[in-house]
């Protein structure tokens, strides 16, 4: 065995497994800041795809771009990987609060807050990806100043380390990370981990490679950086506290992060009360029985015994369709079982729902909506499909040709189908996107649209602010599997009124959207 090219205070085999752990520690690190970018950047600006693009692609290259740099580096490799993970474990552990501050704190300024979230998500992937791709370069030439071996036996052991290590970070951020701390602190978490191992690494195994002054540097850039994110992390409460008072204003009433969403109510009175989720305005007691009973009346237009609703967690929904008679079961399949707790037990939302789901008509199923349909055995009168606009990523499944095929299964004859489908004035390709979808489908339909809209941020996947971009009105799609059931629940008011305003918009030739193709990014 080649003798050890460094004096070590371990034994060389033990100093390259040390190595090898500091590899696996730093580079479930990355993913994590990674992962943490992607969620928080789909959260604040929408579109997962397209998020997760711009986070990956740009990070890669930047991984690039950090390798190159790191030949640079190779002399003085022990001070210069402790500077890098101290970089790297502020930069990444401050990332989430930096994107949420600018969401938080620009959201008055229409688009600048989208820009600018974007903007910082390029330079955050930037400077994380040069970080991360400096890592490996310096590993190299640590470990092989232990003991000499092969390039490519080195490289390979490097790189398992590396993966193994991404692994863990991949698994370790959804089940325990974000559950435990939520994503700021998680991310501060990480950054503490980070700059822990990375200090270690090189004080417990190089401090023989590093001046005096090289060390005070390190030592003091290392205390520094933890100082700051224990402070952070101490603070993040307030901070959390006053970036939601920007964003949702200062009348929060309830701010929970259930298993699937963020869900927040403001105000305390009726026509007062907002409820959003992930931060986008699902209703408002302002105006949300004109879009529940647009939704609800016209498929009510006939045989409605049994009932089902997709999503309406808050109850909403199911309120209206008691409000007819004949009713005798109402199902609501809601993935959010915290939603509907919160929509039970919240004085003012159950207030509004009208106790809904103390009906013993009514019965809960806390499940995938498309999954939900693919197993339902039983037949409907009504479906309600009272869903998440289709521009957001995570419910374009929930309107393409695929699902409206499991609801027209679920249709009892004569049964009649309802669909909310964004906002009809301004983002008429999206919503006739959906009526076509319906019709190839195998559904007869008709458009219809209700203004007088009065609440409500910019209609879309991404969350601009409230403004002149604001939606003036809700589009639904009413459908049935034959023309003659179709025109008897059309024929309400509320219908012909909505046909007319919905025809102008009208976009002929657009292609259906498909689980493989969506259609509504825009």
């Amino acid at each position: 065995m080649l003798e050890p090219t460094v004096r070590l205070p371990v034994p060389p085999r033990t100093g390259r497994s040390l190595v090898l752990v500091g590899a696996f520690v730093c580079a479930a690190c990355g993913l994590v800041y990674e992962l943490e970018l992607v969620a928080l950047a789909a959260y604040l600006i929408g579109d997962s795809v397209t998020q997760a693009s711009v986070v990956l692609s740009v990070m890669v290259f930047a991984m690039g771009i950090g390798s190159l740099l790191a030949k640079r580096l190779r002399r003085r490799a022990a001070v210069w990987f402790g500077l890098i993970e101290t970089a790297l474990a502020l930069v990444g552990g401050y990332s989430a609060m930096a994107l949420y501050a600018v969401f938080a704190w620009s959201g008055d300024k229409g688009e600048v807050w989208a820009g600018g979230s974007r903007g910082l998500l390029v330079a955050f992937s930037l400077a994380i990806g040069v970080l991360i791709g400096a890592e490996v370069p310096l590993l190299m030439v640590l470990i092989q100043r232990i003991r000499r071996q092969d390039a490519g036996g080195a490289v390979a052991d490097l790189f398992a380390a590396d993966y193994v290590g991404a692994l863990v970070g991949g698994l370790a951020f959804p089940f325990l990370l974000l559950p435990l701390f939520g994503q700021l602190t998680g991310a501060l978490f990480t950054g503490a981990v980070n700059a822990v191992a990375g200090g270690a690494l090189v004080f417990g195994l190089f401090r023989q490679d590093l001046s005096v002054r090289g060390r005070w540097v390190l030592l003091t850039a290392n205390l520094v950086v933890l100082s700051l994110l224990a402070s952070a992390a101490v603070l993040v409460d307030d901070f959390e506290r006053a970036a939601r008072r920007a964003v949702y204003g200062t009348d929060v009433r309830v701010a929970v992060q259930t298993d699937v969403q963020e869900v927040v109510l403001t105000g305390g009175r009726l026509n007062s009360l907002d409820l959003y989720l992930d931060g986008r305005l699902r209703i408002s007691g302002r105006d949300e029985k004109r879009y529940h009973r647009g939704l609800v009346a016209p498929a009510m237009r006939g045989p409605r015994a049994r009932v089902l609703i997709l999503g309406g967690g808050d109850g909403l929904a199911a309120r209206e369709v008691l409000r007819h008679p004949g009713v005798r079961r109402v199902d609501v399949v809601e993935l959010d079982a915290g939603l509907v707790r919160l929509a039970r037990h919240d004085p003012a939302l159950s207030e509004l729902n009208g106790h809904a789901y103390r009906d013993p008509r009514v019965r809960v199923v806390h499940a995938d909506a498309f999954r939900r349909l693919r197993h339902a055995r039983a037949r409907y009168d009504v479906v309600i499909s009272d869903l998440p606009d289709p521009g957001i990523t995570a419910s374009t499944k929930l309107y393409s040709q695929e699902f409206y095929g499991l609801a027209r299964r679920a249709l009892a004859d004569g049964g009649r189908l309802a669909v909310h489908a964004g906002p009809l004035t301004t983002r008429p390709r999206v919503f006739w996107t959906v009526e076509t979808t319906l019709r190839a489908a195998g559904l007869r339909t008709v458009a219809y649209g209700v203004g007088g809209r009065r609440s409500g941020f910019a209609a879309g996947p991404d969350r601009t602010a409230r403004g002149a971009g604001a939606p003036r009105d809700w589009g639904f799609v009413l459908a049935a599997r034959t023309r003659p059931v179709l025109l008897r629940a059309a024929g309400s008011e509320v219908v012909r009124a909505g046909t007319r305003a919905a025809g102008p918009t009208r976009q002929r030739g657009l292609p259906p959207s498909t689980l493989v193709h969506p259609r509504y990014a825009n």
